[in-house]
């Protein structure tokens, strides 16, 4: 009997503790039913365009939680704090065309005189419980108040790694536009943001931004969810073209033959920013492997290939510098040019810069 009453508690307490904001809101009302229209939902929720399991084949949850929690390299976080860099996004010249990435996949770009912000992460976590998933040290070197006004804020999806509640609600005042997945539009709603400042798309739709900007919200193959209910709210790639260049945003995506698709139609690119970590092969159908984030930016027909998802998050069990270790190497493979900077490190988007290969600083290798 004392198990059950304690069972109950710790029930009645997370459905208390999941009524807090922070989890945001599913669609309702005149979104939902535009959702529902939508050729990509079916049976309650949107759905990938290929079969994808949670898992892959002969795992299981235990198996998998098992050795999330006793199988982890030891190197799965690192040793020593991340160097960075601290740019000066306050007083960038007008006529800059740069990136500046933040760690895992949070970067600010100015292009063509227009600042954009990718799925940003400040508040030291990627979990509604900070002490669950912290950054790592040393990677929390920017906050709002480094940024200048935002004109096009894009948000791929709704996990917690990639729309972070306490940021959202600082970026408010700072926000133009947001550009997102069909859905993810409710959470902004919710947490005060101007309906008429959101710009909320299906897969193979697109929106006309004026001078010469132009979106298209293109698919990936992941799923979202903030809380226990999944795929409520529509996870999404973007191509991104401004005056004169050509930009690919990957947010989450195993790997698939959608990359193909978007790249006979839409490339090539000056540019593809892919996932690159946070893989495992019992969820390989969500997240690419590092060798398949080569593969997909040859697909897509970039230029140069921009590997994020790393470096700030330990959210799967391999060594945290393993995900650019493996993508290295497969770029040289694939003749495939990397950019790698530093978190907080100016790219010069239509420059040829040298990177140094940082993740291999001894301070950050692990003992013996």
């Amino acid at each position: 009997m004392i198990f059950f009453i304690f069972l109950a508690l710790i029930v009645l307490a997370t459905v208390a503790f999941m009524q807090q904001p922070l989890f945001g809101k599913h669609p309702s009302g005149a979104r939902l039913e535009r959702i529902k229209k939508s050729p990509h939902y079916r049976d309650g929720q949107f759905q990938n365009e290929s079969f994808t399991p949670d898992l892959a084949e002969g795992n299981s949850y235990l198996k998998v939680i098992t050795k999330f929690f006793f199988g982890k390299s030891k190197y799965n976080v690192p040793g020593a704090l991340i160097p960075s860099q601290k740019t000066d996004l306050l007083h960038l010249k007008p006529e800059e065309n740069v990136l500046v990435w933040f760690g895992h996949s949070s970067y600010f770009m100015q292009i063509d005189g227009k600042t954009m912000l990718v799925d940003p992460v400040f508040s030291g976590s990627a979990s509604p419980l900070k002490f669950t998933t912290p950054s790592f040290k040393g990677t929390d070197v920017y906050n709002v108040e480094d940024f200048p006004a935002i004109d096009y804020l894009f948000i791929s999806h709704d996990h917690w790694d990639h729309l972070d509640y306490e940021t959202i609600l600082k970026l408010k005042s700072k926000v133009k536009k947001v550009i997102t997945g069909l859905g993810t539009g409710e959470h902004f709603e919710y947490w005060g943001y101007d309906l008429t400042h959101i710009i909320e798309k299906d897969w193979n739709e697109s929106a006309d931004l004026g001078d010469g900007f132009k979106v298209d919200i293109t698919p990936g193959r992941h799923f979202s969810g903030r809380d226990f209910s999944r795929n409520r709210a529509l996870w999404v790639s973007f191509v991104l073209q401004t005056p004169t260049m050509k930009i690919f945003i990957g947010g989450d995506s195993g790997y698939d033959n959608h990359f193909k698709k978007i790249g006979a139609q839409f490339g090539p690119f000056d540019l593809a920013l892919l996932e690159c970590g946070q893989y495992n092969e019992a969820w390989k159908y969500i997240h690419m492997m590092p060798e398949e984030t080569v593969t997909a930016a040859r697909d897509l027909g970039a230029r140069k290939l921009m590997p994020v998802h790393w470096a700030k998050f330990a959210l799967s069990i391999h060594d945290w510098n393993e995900p650019i270790l493996r993508a290295s190497a497969e770029a040289q493979k694939q003749n495939m040019p990397l950019v790698t900077p530093l978190i907080g490190q100016k790219v010069e988007l239509k420059g040829d810069q040298v990177f140094t290969q940082w993740w291999k600083e001894a301070r950050l290798q692990p003992e013996g």
